[in-house]
């Protein structure tokens, strides 16, 4: 199960698409992958020849690997000092990491201090229990059970974000606080499809789009046409014939999802998700999903899971405030309410 909930690509996918018929026509092409970032990973590219989409996926591909070990907390690799080296030495010393950790931490810590406190990649010791009985309570359905209150109260009590020391002429950071854990799953996802995103922009290519796990970032139009990208926004009611709520059209823009529906456990006939408030140590009970658009993956991961931590008046000034920046809420009756450009954006 991953955190994000997939947008729905509203494009067939082929493995090869035939050419167009006229002369200054491109190729339609896609790849798929399951193994970075715990989730499915898809790419859709125009391109001159097979050879060119070929380069194109692998460096896609080679560097979300490179992201994906930086970013884990739970496996080390031979050679890479990251997140999870970063927790094993909290209250002991620095650790010299990738800049591509100092950014993704700056990043997250920007978003943090705009939102109050909603986005905190310091969180991870109270997510981590919550990730403990969550794995319990699916593999023993019968025995889940809630963490304890207690418990709870005293793994927030280790979860000061200005206890991140983070030296970036010296590419170090250090936990000062020995109970301390980051978990980045707020915005690493997010963060590393931009970073691609824009090596891949670099590098000249001109009409693709990714979804990383559901985090879909537009490089340039579809097709020598120019057209816009059509991307569906998944409807949170899985049991409804509607699989999407929306279609929006995007041109180097990103958009994410998160959502109830995809990453939980239940007990005693109740869903728990896995979005913790950091306000009431559980699982925020304002949505069933928040949708944002905006340039930058990163900070529209980061902003999906700090508005769902917010009530309704708060997000949408919040969201009002920012240039360039939509979204979506999915009210827990089904209710839908828009920011007031959203529908600038969505397809008639």
């Amino acid at each position: 199960m991953v955190k994000k909930a997939a947008a729905i690509l509203l494009i067939l996918l082929f493995a090869l698409s035939a050419p167009g018929c006229g002369k200054n026509e491109k190729t339609r092409y896609d790849a798929q992958f399951l193994q970075l970032f715990d989730t499915k990973s898809e790419l859709v590219a125009y391109m001159d020849s097979k050879e060119e989409f070929t380069d194109f996926s692998n460096l896609i591909y080679n560097n979300l690997k490179e992201y994906d070990h930086l970013y884990d907390i739970y496996n080390n690799y031979p050679g890479i000092n990251n997140l999870k080296t970063i927790n094993d030495n909290a209250g002991k010393k620095p650790v010299r990491v990738d800049k591509r950790i100092i950014g993704l931490l700056q990043l997250a810590r920007k978003e943090d201090e705009a939102t109050n406190g909603s986005c905190n990649v310091a969180f991870g010791a109270v997510l981590r229990l919550w990730h403990q009985y969550r794995e319990d309570g699916i593999n023993d359905p019968e025995h889940a059970q809630l963490p304890p209150m207690e418990e709870l109260k005293e793994a927030s009590k280790h979860t000061d974000i200005n206890q991140v020391i983070i030296d970036e002429k010296a590419s170090t950071v250090y936990l000062k606080d020995p109970e301390m854990s980051l978990d980045v799953g707020a915005v690493a996802k997010g963060y590393a499809t931009e970073q691609v995103a824009e090596l891949a922009e670099k590098a000249g290519y001109s009409s693709a789009l990714l979804s990383i796990g559901g985090n879909v970032r537009a490089i340039g139009e579809k097709g020598i046409h120019q057209e816009l990208w059509n991307v569906g926004i998944q409807n949170p009611d899985l049991g409804s014939e509607k699989t999407s709520l929306t279609t929006v059209l995007l041109r180097e823009q990103s958009l994410v999802t998160s959502g109830i529906y995809e990453r939980y456990y239940t007990v005693n006939g109740k869903n728990y998700h896995h979005i913790i408030d950091p306000k009431t140590l559980m699982p925020s009970a304002y949505y069933k999903s928040v949708s944002i658009i905006t340039r930058d993956s990163g900070v529209a991961d980061a902003l999906s899971t700090a508005l769902f931590n917010m009530p309704p008046a708060q997000g949408m000034t919040y969201i009002e405030s920012l240039s360039g920046t939509e979204a979506l809420w999915v009210m827990p009756d089904g209710r839908i309410q828009y920011s007031s450009h959203f529908h600038d954006l969505e397809k008639s």
